[in-house]
């Protein structure tokens, strides 16, 4: 056996036998059956590889190696390999036990839960915090122990950690101990490679300075990893980086597949979709691996494959369903996507305004009603990815190809819809957990509004209206907002003052439900944000209007913005809304 194998014991010792995959940020390497339970946890719990069959930068492929060699998984299963700990009965499953539910269920529990890593005492007078834990890390990376490391941030260690008295990052540090590998799996963690110290210098800045070349060359590639994958997808080529950063490929003809529109994204929106882009162009990728490596008689079967994203509890219930809807995207699709995506990246860093374009809007192709319907109460953690005869249907009248065209057009509108509404597709129903994006909090520099605090000084008024009478009045504003989302992406500018009078009508009557003076401040607050985003977006759509001979020319893509801008704000505070009534009812 291969030295290098020797002690590795990943997953059952399976790996033995031959380890095709690797889990990077876990830092062991797997056998193919545990891959598939590796690949459903979702890249936020394991980031999965192939060892042969994917491309690998040499030092990351070295610092999984190192890990993997030095006995990564005992930090992983610190607590079974304590006899002092074993006490529950709980052992680890053996190689001929079933995958599912045995191995399944334990992979779970090791990496998702981290029910074996060594737990740090809660006792007040410890010490021992986040801060702490960060502050040994941000001194380990100057060594080449990178078990040590690991441990850390397993623990709880910030990899993007600004130290307040050394002014640096943990990649700082690294970068000029010269230490790649530390660096690679700093960046793993989420370090970022262009942070600046107290001074304004990045990691780049401090490799170049200790003449570590390689290394300042790699962490500019970590910098671009997003942009340099999603290109690498479409081409097989990436940027050399030092005659440029982006390649954006071309279709193979000129001829587009949708109607081209103009809007606008943030760049916190734009930042998630490339993101959920990214994730899924990596379960494409690692999906072509796994069925190209596979004995499909054996192994390839529905509780093996992983048709679509995985949950990420991080993320709102909307996200993780556009995210899933993704993969309903075919490659020309797809590829069209990406290739807008490369393009808005391009345009952004050079700082050419803040404009939406092409394809991650009109991808849309709102020609049919958004679902605003109602969701079942026991609905599913995954949003299921409909198929193509979902909608045949409601078609009949139509040509099939019409009718495909049609059915991908909804998929593809749930799937980008969210972050063209700024992270706020709404979907009424009875449940309230996960309906609603919770993505900021609410501002108390935001305009007062119609609902402030009467000052006749009375008592504040504890009661809170019925649940259900808030989600019903959340229903009429979110169809009405959807009215006014689609007049904008039509072009209708003439119908944004209705559609604005009809939104202001909703929030008043929404608002009427509570009393005029609510005790609880979360209530009060989101009043304000409810009402004097109304009463502004009334203001923004009023500018809309056709303009007299002498008044200026209106920017109709900055209004834009800010009509959809206003849009969220009204759904957010809805959703704050019924959160607090929800919870409040059922204490």
């Amino acid at each position: 056996m291969d030295v290098f194998f020797k002690g590795i014991l990943s997953e059952f010792y399976a790996v033995l036998t031959d380890p095709g995959w690797s889990s990077i940020n876990r830092g062991v390497l797997i056998c193919d059956e545990c891959c598939s339970v590796h690949r459903s946890l979702g890249r936020h719990i394991s980031i999965v590889k192939h060892l042969r069959h994917s491309g690998w930068p040499p030092s990351l492929l070295q610092m999984v190696q190192t890990l993997a060699s030095n006995g990564a998984n005992s930090i992983w299963e610190h607590s079974l390999l304590d006899p002092a700990q074993v006490q529950s009965g709980r052992r680890k499953p053996n190689p001929q036990d079933k995958v599912h539910p045995t191995k399944s269920e334990f992979i779970r529990a090791k990496y998702q839960m981290l029910a074996f890593v060594h737990k740090l005492p809660c006792r007040d007078d410890d010490g021992v915090t986040t801060k702490d834990l960060s502050k040994q890390l941000h001194s380990s990376v100057r060594t080449g122990s990178l078990e040590t490391c690991l441990r850390l941030l397993s623990l709880g260690a910030q990899a993007n950690f600004f130290h307040p008295e050394k002014g640096t990052t943990p990649l700082h540090v690294a970068a000029k101990a010269g230490q790649v590998l530390q660096a690679e799996l700093l960046v793993v963690y989420g370090a970022d490679p262009g942070a600046p110290d107290i001074n304004g210098r990045t990691p780049m800045d401090y490799a170049r300075q200790a003449g570590q070349v390689e290394l300042a060359e790699r962490l500019v590639e970590c910098q671009y990893e997003l942009t340099d994958r999603l290109a690498f997808y479409l081409c097989g080529r990436r940027p050399d980086h030092k005659n440029g950063h982006y390649i954006i490929p071309q279709m193979a003809d000129s001829v587009l597949i949708f109607c081209l529109c103009d809007m606008q994204l943030n760049n916190r929106l734009f930042e998630e979709l490339a993101m959920d882009v990214y994730d899924e162009v990596d379960r494409r990728e690692n999906d072509a691996v796994w069925l190209t490596t596979q004995n499909h008689s054996t192994l390839v079967t529905e509780r093996s494959a992983v048709p679509f994203l995985p949950v990420n509890p991080e993320y709102s219930a909307t996200r993780n369903q556009g995210r899933q809807k993704l993969a309903r995207f075919n490659a020309r699709e797809f590829a069209t996507l990406i290739i807008d995506i490369l393009s808005d990246a391009k345009r952004r860093q050079q700082g050419k305004g803040l404009t939406m374009s092409n394809s991650i809007l009109t991808l849309l192709n709102i020609s049919e009603p958004l679902d605003v319907g109602q969701a079942d109460d026991d609905q599913h953690d995954y949003d299921s990815v409909a198929s193509d005869e979902d909608t045949d249907s409601e078609l009949t009248t139509q040509n099939n190809t019409n009718a495909q065209r049609n059915n991908r057009a909804k998929v593809r509108s749930s799937a980008i819809m969210y972050y063209v509404c700024g992270g706020q597709l709404i979907r009424c129903s009875g449940g309230t957990d996960s309906d609603y994006d919770n993505t900021q909090t609410y501002d108390s520099s935001l305009g007062r509004g119609e609902v402030e605090e009467s000052g006749d000084g009375g008592e504040p008024d504890p009661t809170l209206p019925c649940t259900e009478d808030v989600i019903l009045k959340t229903e009429q504003v979110t169809k009405n907002i959807q009215e006014l989302l689609r007049a904008a992406q039509e072009f209708k500018h003439d119908s944004f003052v209705p559609c604005s009078e009809k939104i202001h009508l909703a929030v008043t009557e929404m608002a009427s439900l509570f009393p005029k003076r609510p005790a609880l401040d979360a209530v009060r607050s989101s009043l304000r944000l409810l009402a004097a985003s109304a009463s502004r977006l009334q203001v923004e759509c009023r500018k809309a209007a056709p303009p007299e001979p002498s008044a200026s020319t209106v920017d109709y893509q900055l209004l834009t913005q800010q009509v959809i801008q206003c849009a969220y704000d009204i759904a957010k505070a809805a959703k704050q809304l019924v959160t607090i009534t929800t919870r409040e009812k059922k204490q």
